[in-house]
C-alpha cells in the first residue's frame, strides 16, 4: 500500500484518509489561466475552477479495464476495508488537499484572481477520478452531505453494482448526474476489455443500465461511451440497444487519450481524432433516433460529443443540486 501511495503522490494526486484522493485537472488550470473550460462546463455548466476531481475509493475496483490510465495492477481488489472514513471528513479533507494542491497558482500573475478565490471552497464534486466509487460504503451519505453543503454531484460508475444504485434511490441520495460507463457492445468484447474480478459482471451491468431506466425523472443519468481506434468502435447497433435498456437523458460520446499507465497498454494512435469520434456520434444516433436521441453539443479540445433528446435540459439548475 506503501509502494501505491508513493506512485499516487508522484501523479500530483493529495492523498485523503484512509482510501481517498483529490486531483487538479488540466481544465481547472486552464479555467484559472483564463485559457479554456471543460465540456461538462459547456454541456452542463459546471465551472471548472470550481469543480473537485475526487474519489472516496482511490486504489479500490472490480475491474482492471484496458483503457484506465491507473495503474491498474495496483488495484486492491473490490472489498474496502473496515472502519472507512466518514464523508464530513472525506470532503473537509479533499478541500482543503485541493487548496494545498492550487496554492502555487496564486503567485502566478497569469491566474484570474477572482477564479482562485472562488476556487478555494469548490461547488461541485466529480466523484469518479480512480478506483469504483459505489465500492464506498458511505457513498449515499457523501451525497447528502455534499447536497447539505449546497454542491451539485456527479457520480461515474462502472455499473457493477446495481444493488448500490438503488441504496442511493431509496435513501434519497441520487446524485445531480449518475453516470455509467459503456465501452463494450457485448459480452465477450466486454469481458476482454474490463477483465472484471466479477465472474457476473455482464449481467450485474445490464442490471444497472435497467436501474438507470427506472432512474428518469429522479436525476439526470448518462452513459459515457469511451472509444478507442481500431478497438471498440464498431457495433453501432449493440451499443445502441444497450442504451435504449437505460433510457439515459444523455449519452457522452468520448475519446480515449493515451495518458498515465494507459500508455503502456495503448499507444497514441489508439486516441480517435474529433471528427472521428464525431463520425461514430452520427452513426449511433442512426439508431437511436427513433427514440427522440439527436446531436446536441460537442467540445472539439476534448473529443468528445453530446447526444441527447433536448438542448433546453443540458444546464444544471439551482434545484437540481
Amino acid at each position: 500500500m506503501e509502494n501505491i501511495k508513493k506512485i499516487l503522490k508522484k501523479q500530483h494526486y493529495a492523498l485523503v484518509g484512509n482510501n481517498s484522493a483529490v486531483q487538479i485537472c488540466r481544465w481547472t488550470k486552464k479555467s484559472l489561466l483564463d485559457e479554456g473550460e471543460c465540456y461538462k462546463s459547456r454541456f452542463y455548466g459546471i465551472k471548472s475552477y470550481s469543480c473537485c476531481e475526487m474519489s472516496p475509493a482511490s486504489v479500490f475496483c472490480d475491474n482492471k479495464c484496458i483503457h484506465c490510465w491507473r495503474a491498474i495492477e495496483n488495484t486492491q481488489g473490490h472489498r474496502m476495508p473496515l472502519g472507512v472514513d466518514k464523508p464530513k471528513d472525506i470532503i473537509e479533507e479533499c478541500i482543503k488537499g485541493r487548496k494545498k494542491l492550487l496554492s502555487g497558482f496564486k503567485g502566478n500573475p497569469k491566474v484570474n484572481m477572482n477564479k482562485w478565490k472562488k476556487s478555494q471552497g469548490p461547488l461541485h464534486f466529480a466523484i469518479s477520478l480512480i478506483g469504483e466509487p459505489t465500492l464506498y460504503p458511505l457513498l449515499a451519505e457523501f451525497v447528502l452531505e455534499l447536497r447539505k453543503q449546497g454542491k451539485t454531484t456527479f457520480i461515474v460508475t462502472n455499473g457493477l453494482h446495481p444493488e448500490k444504485l438503488l441504496e442511493l434511490k431509496e435513501k434519497k441520495a441520487l446524485p445531480t448526474q449518475l453516470y455509467i460507463s459503456l465501452n463494450s457492445p457485448n459480452k465477450k468484447m466486454y469481458e476482454e476489455w474490463h477483465k472484471s474480478i466479477l465472474k457476473d459482471a455482464w449481467k450485474r451491468f445490464n442490471k444497472s443500465l435497467s436501474v438507470m431506466k427506472k432512474l428518469n425523472g429522479k436525476t439526470r443519468t448518462v452513459i459515457r461511451m469511451t472509444l478507442v481506434k481500431d478497438k471498440n468502435m464498431c457495433c453501432e447497433r449493440e451499443y445502441a440497444k444497450l442504451i435504449l435498456k437505460a433510457s439515459p437523458d444523455f449519452i457522452e460520446v468520448k475519446a480515449f487519450m493515451s495518458v498515465g499507465y494507459s500508455r503502456k497498454r495503448l499507444g497514441y494512435e489508439r486516441m480517435p481524432s474529433h471528427s472521428e469520434i464525431k463520425e461514430f456520434a452520427y452513426r449511433l444516433i442512426e439508431y437511436l433516433e427513433k427514440e427522440g436521441y439527436k446531436f446536441l453539443d460537442e467540445k472539439k479540445e476534448s473529443r468528445v460529443v453530446l447526444i441527447g433528446k433536448s438542448k433546453k435540459k443540458m444546464k444544471i439548475k439551482p434545484n437540481e443540486i
